[in-house]
């Protein structure tokens, strides 16, 4: 990092160049103020076996006596879900959340045994300092309740952070503070940040109260048993579809572990309001009449083992499809789930399920993020000297930026930077200033510490190549080889189709062998002449690259 002692610098530890894994700091002097800690999901084949990601947290490990607070935008898992794997990596004392966020994230950290990390609530009233740092707060509209903004005063100038917005006018819930973003707009805003989710969609996000007739259509039309799968952190569509059943007197049957930890939490905290005996289970539920059943679960995105998944592919040990059911999927595809939701929507047709997506006819869905309209309102409303685009991949970042220059602000006010860049802002100006360490740690079911990069690279180059394993028996004491190399192929070639290759490439191990055992090799010198022996001859006859794995078996 480039800048002097009094300079205050901003940079991202994720977020940019991807959706999801949001990391944001700002650091002044001897303190660090991290915004949002957040995952990313591994949904796609880019990454064989990894349940998610996080960022590496290198860089505030070697400074966490620096790093006064963790401060949570809103509740979704791209913003808390890094948490627990922060905590395990650092000293990581208090997290400032809304209401809602605080019971989330006390339940996540409940269920790994962390109890050392103070929760403290905070609402669009209160203003936290960190040294020579004051943050407040105004209110958002986005997909779970209790989502906020920021306001950064430094010594240096004015920070803005939107969080995950849209302006909905009708929303479920309370309204986004426009008023206190236009006042924080007059005061003076150095440097915005904002979210680029829907940067490329033009005009204004669907109104959720859109969503909500259309939800109401379903239920007064359905007259049989009805099915919806919705995002579980979609909290603001779960309590529609609550409120709908309740109007149209079904009894709740809840599928998924992270639906029903959702529906505990918003309850608990009056979020949800609903009564207890709208709630069944399974057992009983199921026996109700048909047009008294309302099934809710996860599942709309095709996950394998999700609820939604098992009940198409009839591996639910609670309920199978049965003709005349409705299943609808209150969500949209996220790029990339496109061929499982396609699988899965197949597969509840072919049972007799009628199925209704989202579409022109069907407003059953709508974005929490703003579009392009939303975002000239929130460039309008700030009116910033500078703008730098987060949350998003680099094409809508660079569509955000776009935006931010046909209403005005100069291009080169405009930062379209990548995980680590820095901005360094004095006296309300701002310039680059170097990179701090950033890469991506990835995460496994059965890895909590992460997975080096380079086990994710052989993983995605056995997918595409296979592997060749080469077994040799030697004498060490002698230095001979006591057989012929044994060659066996996985995922690369077929061997019985194959035969003069695999006897070629015995043979050249052969002679590697025999070769190298002359100049008393080390285990490692073996492994290294075989693999540079053999590789290239592999490459050349099939223009394909398999792992090699030599196997040395030493004669005792």
């Amino acid at each position: 990092m480039k800048k002097n002692k009094n300079e205050t610098a901003i940079y991202c530890l994720g977020g940019l160049g991807e959706v999801g894994k949001n990391s944001y700091c700002v650091e002044h002097e001897d303190t660090i103020i991290l915004i949002d800690a957040g995952v990313k999901f591994a949904g796609d084949n880019a990454l064989p076996g990894i349940d998610y990601v996080i960022p590496d947290y290198t860089y505030l490990k070697e400074n966490n006596d620096k790093l006064k607070a963790l401060i949570i935008t809103h509740g979704h898992e791209d913003h808390i879900g890094g948490i627990v794997f922060l905590a395990q990596t650092l000293n990581l004392s208090v997290v400032y959340a809304s209401g809602l966020a605080c019971s989330l994230i006390r339940k996540k950290l409940d269920e790994k045994g962390i109890r050392n990390i103070k929760l403290i609530e905070f609402d669009s009233e209160s203003e936290l300092k960190f040294d020579k740092l004051k943050v407040s707060f105004f209110r958002q509209t986005h997909s779970i309740p209790d989502s906020y903004g920021m306001l950064i005063k430094t010594p240096n100038g004015n920070i803005v952070t939107t969080g995950d917005y849209k302006f909905d006018l009708t929303p479920v819930g309370d309204m986004a503070q426009i008023q206190k973003m236009a006042l924080i707009g007059k005061q003076g805003v150095d440097l915005l940040m904002s979210d680029s989710t829907n940067s490329e969609v033009p005009g204004f996000t669907m109104s959720e109260a859109e969503v909500s007739d259309s939800i109401n259509d379903i239920f007064r039309n359905t007259p049989y048993r009805l099915i919806i799968a919705t995002f579980a952190s979609n909290i603001s569509r779960v309590q529609q579809i609550i409120e709908a059943a309740q109007r149209f007197h079904r009894k709740i049957i809840v599928f998924g572990r992270s639906m029903e930890n959702t529906i505990e939490v918003a309850r608990n905290t009056g979020i949800i309001k609903a009564r207890d005996d709208l709630f069944v289970k399974p057992a009983a539920g199921l026996k109700l009449p048909a047009n008294q059943i309302l099934i809710l679960c996860t599942g709309s995105q095709g996950e394998p083992l999700a609820a939604l998944s098992r009940i198409a592919n009839g591996s639910h040990k609670h309920i199978k499809i049965i003709p005349n059911d409705t299943v609808v999927f209150s969500s949209s595809p996220i790029p990339g789930n496109a061929l499982s939701v396609n699988h899965t929507i197949n597969q509840l047709s072919k049972a007799g399920a009628n199925v209704i997506t989202n579409s022109i006819l069907n407003s059953i869905h709508t974005s929490g993020h703003a579009s392009q309209g939303e975002q000239k309102l929130m460039l309008q409303l700030m009116t910033p000297k500078y703008f730098f685009p987060i949350h998003g991949e680099y094409r809508m970042l660079k569509a955000h930026a776009r935006t931010a220059t046909e209403i005005g602000i100069p291009k080169e006010n405009t930062f379209i930077l990548s995980n680590g860049d820095v901005l360094v802002l004095n006296k309300g100006k701002i310039r680059l200033g170097g990179r701090v360490h950033s890469d991506d740690i990835y995460v496994d079911g059965n890895d909590i510490s992460g997975l080096s990069t380079k086990v994710i690279r052989d993983r995605v180059h056995l997918a595409n190549n296979g592997l060749v394993a080469i077994m040799v028996a030697i004498d060490s004491k002698t230095n001979k080889l006591l057989a012929k190399p044994q060659i066996i192929s996985r995922g690369f070639v077929y061997m019985k189709e194959n035969v003069e290759l695999i006897k070629e490439t015995q043979k050249i191990a052969n002679d590697t062998m025999i070769a190298v055992l002359k100049k008393k090799p080390t285990f490692k010198d073996i492994k290294e002449a075989l693999k540079t022996q053999v590789g290239p001859y592999l490459y050349q006859e099939t223009h394909r690259n398999p792992i090699i794995v030599p196997l040395i078996i030493n004669k005792k």
